[in-house]
């Protein structure tokens, strides 16, 4: 059975973020969607600018995780702030870790985990801006390029890619994780 991936982001996301694990996940043979706030195109951020457009698949006010095996989140400043102000893309999010589903996200993206309540307890990495963030939300922040805790994978940033697109991999491919939690 070929895996179907979700990729929620919306405009503001960091383009290499969205982009390198969209291109190692095809290259497995993944199905994968872009889940947006709306339909058309959302624009990318890259070198301070606004950059390439990706086609949205779906809107996440119409999709269901229980019809994929894993969710991305990219990062970007814009892209989580704007997500996380969304009850649809929390609730979302929130039912891939109650599906015990992996779920990946780097960057500032762990934004979108604090706002859906799933970090507490968890070992993660991120942007080092945020890192404060997690740990006032209950989260063990490291500073590793690539941190995985049962199913929950995390990056700092695009410097990370090849690592986090290894793990994003590896953690699909092994699939539900019992002890993924909330």
């Amino acid at each position: 059975m070929t895996k179907r991936v979700a990729i929620l982001a919306t405009d503001g996301f960091e383009e290499s973020e969205l982009k390198s694990p969209l291109e190692a996940m095809k290259n497995e043979g993944f199905t994968v969607d872009i889940i947006s706030e709306k339909t058309g195109t959302i624009k990318g951020w890259a070198d301070g600018n606004w950059s390439g457009e990706y086609d949205v698949t779906d809107t996440v006010d119409n999709v269901s995780a229980k019809d994929y095996n894993a969710l991305m989140l990219p990062g970007g400043v814009i892209n989580p702030d704007k997500l996380r102000r969304n009850d649809d893309a929390l609730i979302f999010i929130r039912d891939f870790f109650k599906q015990s589903k992996p779920v990946a996200a780097i960057c500032h993206a762990p934004q979108l985990l604090i706002e859906a309540d799933v970090v507490n307890g968890r070992t993660m990495t991120s942007f080092n801006s945020i890192k404060t963030d997690l740990k006032n939300a209950g989260a063990l922040w490291v500073d590793k390029e690539v941190v995985v805790d049962e199913a929950l994978v995390t990056s700092r940033n695009p410097g990370d890619l090849e690592a986090f697109n290894a793990k994003l991999i590896e953690e699909i491919k092994e699939g539900k994780h019992e002890l993924q939690h909330a």
